[in-house]
């Protein structure tokens, strides 16, 4: 049995310059962000991911290699040790996607979504787990600021991808995708995001909504539906972190899906007066980090097992 998860752990800056020049990261310019609120940061997400205590996790909103390995240091001093680690490096983006890992990767593969800074790529690593191959794609898409069309861009990039891997393989797609399981139902309310005629990268680009042998399974669906968020906007739940497998996932032969293992880890620490505990930062017209929090994201994990012939 081994563990697949995903966290956004929300701005997880080292201390150096690099992409400082995109203004919604001013909180971490070097006069603001310091060592001592940066190694509470270390403490703190290597806190939430002892508790996730996965064999592979992807990462979302890391600044650097020099912060992954730092990461990587602090969860090594805490017991667990990840000796297999990449981040997504070939654009001079504030944050990048990156994978931590227990088993060896075969290769990874960093695709490119367009050449803008506002597209995140995407990590692509093949393992080979006990003989069985296993290909995952670690995902952060565009926000909910920019519209549809935005998130449809990076969708075809990896169905192309999982086109060229093949659909019959035993396919991953995880991370911060910034849309619900059924965001095509409740993308019928916001006209905002919605310039794709009610189309969406998750459901309709990805396959989501009818199974068959090219779509791609939503593990939600396996949790009880109050269980079913990963982050919380106003008070209300939502599921921008998902899990995604491709049906041969769902066959008991080889790799599979261990059924109703699909959770969020929702340990105490990590909630405050019923809001997601968040890293503290104030919003006075300097911002002053406060040394407290963890991300405003939620992990996201399953189990699966590897099955003898």
């Amino acid at each position: 049995m081994f563990k697949v998860a995903t966290y956004n752990v929300e701005n997880l800056f080292d201390l150096n310059k690099k992409g400082y020049k995109h203004k919604e990261y001013k909180a971490f310019t070097p006069s603001l962000w310091n060592k001592k609120n940066y190694k509470i940061k270390l403490q703190n997400i290597a806190k939430v991911i002892k508790d996730i205590d996965a064999d592979i996790i992807t990462l979302q909103e890391v600044h650097s290699l020099d912060a992954l390995k730092d990461l990587r240091l602090e969860l090594k001093k805490n017991g667990l040790y990840y000796q297999y680690y990449k981040i997504t490096d070939n654009k001079p983006t504030a944050i990048h996607v990156a994978f931590l890992s227990k088993f060896p990767f075969v290769y990874t593969k960093e695709l490119k979504v367009t050449s803008s800074y506002k597209y995140r790529n995407i990590l692509e690593a093949k393992l080979n787990i006990d003989g069985q191959n296993l290909y995952l794609f670690a995902n952060h898409w565009k926000a909910k600021s920019g519209p549809e069309s935005m998130r449809i861009t990076s969708a075809k990039v990896l169905r192309n991808r999982v086109a060229q891997v093949g659909y019959e393989k035993n396919i991953i797609l995880l991370g911060d995708f910034n849309s619900d399981y059924e965001e095509y139902i409740k993308f019928i309310r916001k006209r905002r995001h919605n310039d794709t005629n009610g189309k969406t990268g998750i459901n309709h680009v990805l396959r989501t909504i009818k199974q068959g042998h090219n779509s791609f399974y939503n593990l939600w669906y396996d949790a009880k539906e109050k269980d079913r968020y990963s982050y919380i906007y106003r008070g209300k739940k939502e599921a921008l972190d998902n899990i995604l497998i491709s049906q041969s996932l769902l066959i008991k032969d080889g790799i599979s899906y261990i059924t109703s293992s699909i959770k969020n880890l929702d340990k105490k620490y990590l909630f405050k007066k019923k809001q997601i505990f968040r890293w503290q930062v104030s919003r006075a017209r300097v911002p002053k980090h406060k040394g407290k929090g963890y991300s405003d994201h939620l992990p996201v994990m399953a189990k699966f097992k590897i099955n003898s012939n």
